[in-house]
Order: C-alpha cells, then sequence, then structure tokens
C-alpha cells in the first residue's frame, strides 16, 4: 500500500507539474480573448511569418533530411560520425546555433552573404534546429524496412528510384510522418537561433515565439494569447499524429493481410 501512495503521489505531482503551466495560460486566457487576438496585427503579421518560413522549411527539410536518412541507414565506415554530426543541432544551445549560422552566412561570414535578418534567415534557422528530429526518426524508420522485400522488388524488375518510392517509403511512413510532425513543432517554436540569425523584424521575421518575447513588456495579456495559441497549435500536431500514425499502422496491416 505504502509503495502503490508513493507511486500514485510521484505521478500526481508530475502530472501537476506538467499541466499546471498549461492550464494557467488558459486559465488568463479566456477563449473569446484568443479569438478576438487573432485579429490584433502583430499577431496576424507573427503567425503569417510562422506559417510561411516554417512551411518552407519542412518542405526543405523533407526534400534534404529524406535521402539523406536513407543514406544514413546503410552500414558504412565512418557512419556513426556523420549521424553524430546530424544530431549535434539538437545539443546545441539555440543562441550558439544562431551564431553558427552568422557565422557561416552572414555578411562576413565564410560564404559572404546577405541572408541574415530576412526571411530566408528564419528558414535556414528553422531547418537547422529542427532537421534532426526528423532525419533521427527517418533513419530509424528505414531501419526498420525488410531489407528482404527491399530485395525482392530489386529482383522482380523494379529500379532503385521505384523501389524507393514504392516499398521502401510506403513501409516507413509511420516514422516519416512521425518525424515529419516533431520537426514542424519544433521549428514553429523555434526562438533562439532564430533571433540570433534573422533578427525580430515585425512582418518580416518576426514569428510567433518572437511575438512573444515581444509583447511580454508591452501587453501580457497579448503575450499570453499568442502562447496559448501555439499550444493550440502544438496540442493539434499531436493529435494529428497520433490519428495518423493509427491510419498509417492499419492500413499497412490491411495491405499485408491482403
Amino acid at each position: 500500500m505504502i509503495r502503490r501512495a508513493l507511486v500514485f503521489g510521484a505521478s500526481f505531482v508530475g502530472l501537476g507539474f506538467l499541466v499546471l503551466p498549461v492550464v494557467a495560460i488558459f486559465a488568463r486566457v479566456p477563449p473569446g480573448r484568443l479569438v478576438s487576438q487573432l485579429g490584433n496585427p502583430a499577431v496576424t503579421d507573427a503567425l503569417v511569418v510562422s506559417l510561411k518560413t516554417t512551411l518552407t522549411a519542412q518542405a526543405l527539410i523533407l526534400l534534404v533530411g529524406t535521402p539523406t536518412a536513407w543514406l544514413l541507414a546503410h552500414r558504412f565506415r565512418g557512419r556513426e560520425a556523420l549521424v553524430t554530426l546530424v544530431e549535434l543541432p539538437l545539443v546545441l544551445p539555440p543562441a550558439v546555433a544562431g551564431l553558427g549560422l552568422l557565422a557561416a552566412f552572414g555578411r562576413t561570414g565564410l560564404l559572404h552573404t546577405s541572408i541574415p535578418f530576412t526571411q530566408t534567415a528564419v528558414v535556414l534557422a528553422v531547418s537547422f534546429v529542427a532537421s534532426p528530429l526528423y532525419v533521427r526518426a527517418a533513419i530509424a524508420a528505414f531501419e526498420a524496412v525488410d531489407p528482404n522485400i527491399v530485395a525482392a522488388s530489386r529482383t522482380l524488375g523494379a529500379g532503385p528510384t521505384r523501389t524507393f518510392f514504392r516499398v521502401v517509403v510506403p513501409l516507413a511512413r509511420t516514422g516519416l510522418v512521425a518525424g515529419a510532425a516533431l520537426a514542424f513543432a519544433r521549428g514553429l517554436g523555434e526562438f533562439g537561433a532564430t533571433i540570433m540569425f534573422a533578427g525580430s523584424l515585425r512582418g518580416r521575421t518576426q514569428t510567433l515565439s518572437l511575438a512573444v518575447y515581444s509583447q511580454f513588456d508591452i501587453d501580457f495579456d497579448t503575450a499570453l494569447a499568442v502562447g496559448a495559441l501555439l499550444v493550440v497549435v502544438s496540442a493539434a500536431l499531436l493529435i494529428t499524429l497520433k490519428w495518423l500514425s493509427s491510419i498509417s499502422t492499419s492500413s499497412f496491416r490491411f495491405a499485408t493481410s491482403s
């Protein structure tokens, strides 16, 4: 009984600690206030910038990250070092990530570009910090694909490209969808690297996360409303991810049994 009480007590404290801050946001921001803030020009501008840059970054992550993950899913000398480099942005302090992007793409950086403090800079910052989440999930998904099925496809005359898109990707789709959703959520909430590399220019580089910081000293209720909006979007992403995963798993089982 004592052990069970301790387990329930620790669980209650842990869940309460995780849930309380979210509940507190909505306790201060009633639904009517949240809806009305969607018409606030500062919020609208930040929402447009966030959606535009995050969706662009997501497309870039999928386009580049998928073949990268497929390559890293195979065993070869030096693979572990490359995987470590891919995962490095996950543990880098966000400010250091922003400084690194400035050092690489700044006017006085290695490539001498004019990218900093533009929407392109936001896209690159989001891609840099969010892509490892997708690549890691994609590597695991590709490693789980039965190589015998891939070999059978090649034996039946399908080329590497057709095998990849018609066999490998459908079998790995659950992991790919999960990784894409995690990367999108991480990109939508990106702050540190973005403010260092792109700044916080309203209507240009100020995303929803940066708008929270900007409004914090001006109008705390507006900052809370933007935060509540991000919570709603994040929760919707999680629910959608679980739904897609269940559908993907069911479809795969149906296709296998048939």
